[in-house]
């Protein structure tokens, strides 16, 4: 990297979007103002690298379509048309609205936000305990990984996993549900490392990813079946003895029950499932038993289907077989979030909830916000302040999430970047900082990194961050509780536990690089002696916690809902299973609104196999209505053998009001919870399609 000129000064910083590889980035700002941006090049992990999106995050910094003031709305809901005004009479507005509510039950307010930063300041600190000390719903926040999470820690116990630098070490990597080349780009970096040394990379995924075109192997199995070839590889794992039986007998719990369960699980059985033929999946599972020094990289797709829990907690079960946990680098991954001490208790502060007695807190589930907010319930939910979110663009069955936040008697409050799909529905409109313009400090959940966020610019305009925007709030409502007033910094040093052996040293590199990565040894493989973080310390093939939730506790098979197989009714009116995997130029549906992405992108497509095209006279480049009894939309025709027969793939997020008809494919998806941790089941859906 070039030196800075004498006017100029670098400023470290932090990405903030929700993406395995938190990459650690330096800011050159010069007269006030950013000029660039990159990759931190001494953060091993980020290796001087940003992808697309963030490598030109300084256009949506200083984009004119930023929002600067806040407003106040003058036209219908969803129109979104508002006239400004100020940060006193938006703030008063606020908080007199709450007052008044919360008078008679505070419960009938609701925060809604998720991962529109990972910031532990700006995404989990006085938010938290602002709406805690409101006594305000909590919010389930499942709309991503909740149900995988929930079969993960049955399973292993908590979300930890090879280290993902050390993957070069493995001989045999399964990149499972997972788009690297997309997704986790830094991660990649080290998969193709060690497939330059000789390892064998197979992609299992519906689609013909950017990630399976450089892959040795692609297994297509359909949508939500993944649980069943895991079933099956065990099976014949099982049946060849093709196991690590001390590693079994030492730190497993309920082999036995295993073999049981899964013994008529053969290729043959799971080959109609999943679409696979019975001799590709039983050589998968021979050469995935040989091969001692193999890694697994899942990724949250796989979970968000009707059993996406119990796929995730199957694919768990698997390097606890071979054995494969012992070797660095090797096992699987999914998450490497469970290393970081973070002391959720002091940042959130739930003890400050004030009435429990009078009004027992009460949880409502952000992925089926729809229904939160148009059924009946006691109290109904009279005020919603989003932040961090776009639920009107990214939850599932939207035609039911726009009446429910078109409703008049709902006050509304969105706290936004830019005007999005959910903020033609506000109120009152509030104008966000950008990471460049705040201070924060993020963990990873595809590194084992801390990563300092130092605001670089002074905020634009009249925008505030989170943590300003709830002291103010807490003011005006006459809160005396200290910990809605801490600074950012006060926060961030608090942000994890100061007695756990893993942040020894941590505030010291953050103060000298702005980076630090925990105090692991290279290669951490933390089950290579078991040492699992479940309730007996073993990989819990049978686990007791599931069955006293009234869960199987065994690996098990849990079809889709929505697959010809499954429902063979649906399947006859609505015959193809439609995925929505990110679009590689969004990030959910951050960016999605920017013109550079947006002319990458082309508008929205749906992906079809050629003989389901000719069926139904689709040729390439055709208005296309996708469409089942929930809804439709409206994308062209992608001609393609990438996706095979049966399944068709719209990349996504797309904001609704930036596409024809206004609708995007989450207006077709089912507002349905998956078999464990509530989270929504985006790629278990039927739907047809016709020429528009």
């Amino acid at each position: 990297m070039p030196p800075s000129t004498p006017s100029e000064v670098r400023v470290r910083a932090a990405c903030p979007h929700d993406c395995p590889d938190t990459c650690a980035m330096e800011v050159t700002v010069a007269d006030g103002r950013a000029v660039r941006i990159r990759g931190a090049a001494d953060m091993p992990f980020t290796n001087g690298a940003l992808c697309t999106k963030v490598a030109h995050y300084l256009e949506r910094v200083y984009s004119e379509r930023r929002l600067l003031h806040p407003m106040k709305r003058v036209g219908r809901k969803g129109e979104g048309r508002f006239e400004r005004i100020s940060w006193d009479e938006a703030l008063d507005t606020i908080a007199a609205k709450y007052r008044e509510i919360a008078a008679e039950d505070p419960r009938a307010i609701l925060p809604y936000s998720y991962c529109g930063t990972m910031g532990l300041v700006q995404g989990e600190s006085l938010d938290r305990r602002f709406f805690h000390r409101l006594g305000a719903s909590l919010l389930e926040r499942t709309i991503c990984a909740t149900a995988g999470a929930h079969g993960w820690k049955a399973t292993v116990g908590a979300m930890l996993g090879a280290d993902p630098e050390a993957a070069s070490e493995a001989g045999l990597i399964l990149i499972w549900g997972a788009n690297p080349v997309v997704s986790n780009l830094h991660g990649w970096r080290h998969l193709q490392e060690a497939k330059r040394r000789g390892a064998r990379l197979v992609c299992i995924d519906p689609r013909r990813t950017d990630t399976a075109k450089k892959c040795d192997l692609h297994l297509a199995p359909l949508p939500g079946t993944d649980g069943a070839l895991a079933l099956a590889m065990m099976q014949v794992l099982i049946a060849e003895g093709l196991l690590d039986r001390e590693y079994i007998a030492r730190h497993t719990l309920g082999f036995d029950e295993l073999a049981v369960r899964v013994r008529a699980c053969t290729p043959e059985w799971a080959a109609p499932l999943t679409g696979l033929t019975a001799e590709a999946i039983r050589s998968l599972a021979i050469e995935y038993g040989r091969s001692a020094r193999s890694l697994i990289r899942l990724n949250y797709g796989l979970n968000r289907c009707a059993g996406g829990g119990m796929a995730v907690r199957n694919l768990a079960c698997l390097p606890a077989l071979t054995g494969a946990w012992r070797h660095p680098g090797c096992g699987a991954l999914l998450s490497t979030s469970g290393n970081f001490p973070v002391d959720m208790h002091a940042l959130a502060r739930p003890d400050l909830y004030p009435d429990a007695r009078r009004f027992p807190p009460r949880a409502l589930n952000m992925s089926f916000i729809g229904d939160v907010l148009l059924d009946s319930r006691d109290p109904p939910v009279r005020a919603i302040h989003v932040y961090n979110a776009n639920p009107v663009a990214v939850a599932p069955d939207s035609r039911r999430v726009r009446a429910g936040f078109a409703r008049e008697d709902l006050f509304c409050v969105v706290h936004e970047q830019f005007q999005t799909d959910t903020a033609d529905y506000a109120d009152i409109l509030l104008p966000a900082t950008s990471q460049l313009e705040h201070r924060d400090l993020h963990k990873a959940y595809g590194h084992l990194y801390v990563v300092d966020n130092r605001p670089a610019i002074a905020p634009l305009g009249e925008a505030r961050s989170n943590t300003a925007v709830f002291r103010a709030l807490a003011r005006r409502l006459g809160f005396a509780a200290a910990a809605l007033y801490e600074s950012d910094d006060a926060i961030a040093a608090a942000a994890f536990r100061a007695d756990d052996p893993r942040v020894a040293g941590l505030a010291e590199g953050l103060q000298a690089r702005g980076w630090a990565r925990l105090a692991l040894p290279a290669g951490h493989a933390p089950f290579a002696d078991g040492g699992f973080r479940t309730p007996s310390g073993k990989c819990e093939f049978f686990s007791a916690a599931l069955a006293h939730e009234g869960l199987d506790p065994l690996p098990a098979w849990h079809p889709p809902a929505e697959s010809v197989p499954s429902n063979p009714a649906l399947g006859a009116r609505y015959p193809l299973a439609l995925i929505t995997p990110p679009a590689r130029n969004f990030l959910n549906s951050t960016f999605a609104n920017q013109a550079r992405f947006l002319a990458d992108e082309g508008g929205p497509k749906l992906e079809i196999h050629p003989e389901d095209a000719v069926a139904r006279g689709v040729v390439e480049g055709m208005r296309l209505r996708i469409h089942n009894d929930r809804g439709d939309f409206i994308a062209r025709a992608v001609v393609t053998t990438d996706v095979r027969p049966g399944v068709v793939c719209s990349p996504s997020v797309w904001w609704p009001k930036l596409c024809e008809g206004g609708h995007n494919a989450n207006a077709v998806i089912a507002a349905r919870p998956t078999d464990m941790g509530g989270g929504p089941t985006f790629y278990d859906c039927l739907v047809e399609v016709e020429p528009a």
